[in-house]
């Protein structure tokens, strides 16, 4: 029973004293905000037909199907051209800000609104790829992704070395924004913009409620009980993000492996062929030609595809099977975006299946790309993760005090809760 007890005891502090997952939740970020950056970038000559004015899908039918359904989408507010302009380049520059983690608590925000306006606006001209960037976008809202590989981090380790010299550090942009952006959102809601469904305005309302509460409390002393508190509800918002996210990934590879079992052409193992002939799917006509005409390797792929999208949610008790198929899956998407011309697609299911992908391997890639970059500019690789300034979302916790009870179990239990074991960020992620 005692055992028991302590079990349940060290994951709870396992799950409040830390926001797990910090390298996962940065590349998860950074995958998302890429992948939607680019597609903006690579439609800007096509923006118009796709979700302003100039589209088949009219302003008038848009309004209609909103008003059945209660999508949030801010191009409803206005039919003009400069409005739909305005509403595509925040979309374009908070995916750049989000992908450099700057503010990344508000950019998250202003990230889900870009994705919710535009797909919302134009619902038939989406495909598998921009509805998991939609649910994506909001589940980003809730995790605390700039931990590390952002510029919050950076910001928060210059800002700890500055206090560790005695200097006082003052954020003047942080309550600017805050003040802006609850303007604005108190304009929108007294205007009726904000009708419809009520997820998002709720979601808004609390995002900056939250984030008002966290710059009081954080003014207080570091060990604050109300600051513990915040952080801890924080943490836990987090980590539940991260459990939905990874759930989420299992749940597209299963249905989708039990649907295709179901089909006569994947039973038969031929499925693969007849997509390889079709125009719209063929950007490379000889290579798809060269495949197709294989039919080994067709049936290989076909079955392969079946088998590895079934197995992969039961692999995640075994980590070197996890990491094997995950490597499958991962080449696989990229081969659909070279053979069947769907980058977008499946850099959006890379970045989802990024979540499973091992802390130690994270880690080695950030140390290459930090020692590339400072042979680069001449500097060191940046530092490990650091408390942010900035409250929740944007790096650090607070203390959190572990069990009363003596022992060497319960000070190991204390020792996770506390920041005392390395590793235990990293709980169910490691290689």
């Amino acid at each position: 029973m005692n055992a028991a007890a302590l079990s349940v005891s060290r994951g709870i502090a396992r799950v409040t004293g830390a926001a797990l997952g910090p390298y996962q939740a940065a590349v998860i970020r950074i995958g998302f905000s890429a992948t939607w950056l680019l597609f903006l970038l690579r439609e800007l000559p096509h923006r118009g037909e796709l979700y302003g004015p100039d589209g088949p899908w009219s302003h008038d039918l848009a309004e209609q199907l909103i008003a059945d359904n209660g999508a949030f989408t801010a191009l409803m507010w206005s039919d003009g051209r400069t409005w739909f302009e305005i509403v595509y380049a925040l979309a374009v520059l908070s995916s750049v800000l989000l992908l450099l983690g700057w503010r990344t608590r508000t950019m998250s925000v202003l990230f889900m609104v870009g994705v919710l306006s535009l797909q919302n606006r134009s619902v038939f001209m989406g495909d598998g790829g921009d509805n998991v960037i939609h649910l994506m976008s909001i589940y980003l809202v809730l995790t605390r992704c700039a931990q590390v590989w952002s510029l919050d981090a950076r910001r928060a380790r210059r800002a700890a070395a500055a206090r560790a010299r005695g200097e006082r550090v003052t954020d003047r942009v942080g309550p600017v924004l805050w003040c802006v952006s609850g303007f604005l959102l108190l304009t929108v809601t007294l205007a009726g913009g904000l009708g419809g469904d009520w997820f998002v305005p709720a979601l808004l309302w609390a995002v900056w409620v939250a984030l008002g509460l966290w710059w009081i409390v954080r003014r207080g002393a570091e060990g604050s009980q109300p600051r513990i508190l915040l952080d801890v509800v924080t943490n836990i918002v987090h980590n539940g993000a991260l459990v939905v996210i990874m759930a989420e990934a299992c749940l597209i590879y299963a249905t989708a492996g039990w649907y295709k079992i179901q089909g006569s052409r994947w039973q038969d193992g031929t499925a693969v062929y007849y997509p390889l002939h079709l125009d719209y799917f063929s950007p490379w006509p000889a290579l798809s030609d060269a495949l197709a005409a294989n039919g080994t390797m067709v049936m290989l792929i076909t079955y392969g595809t079946v088998a590895v999208q079934v197995a992969f949610p039961f692999t995640l008790f075994n980590r070197r099977v996890k990491n094997v198929l995950l490597a499958a899956m991962m080449t696989e998407h990229a081969v659909i975006a070279v053979t069947l011309g769907l980058p977008f697609f499946s850099l959006a299911m890379i970045a989802a299946d990024a979540v499973f992908l091992p802390t130690s391997f994270l880690r080695r890639l950030g140390g290459w790309v930090a020692r590339a970059r400072g042979r680069l500019s001449g500097r060191g690789p940046a530092g490990a993760p650091a408390p942010s300034p900035d409250g929740p979302g944007e790096g650090g916790t607070a203390t959190v005090p572990g069990p009363r009870a003596g022992g060497a179990g319960t000070t190991a239990g204390a020792g996770a809760a506390d920041g005392k074991d390395p590793e235990h960020t990293h709980v169910g992620f490691r290689a």
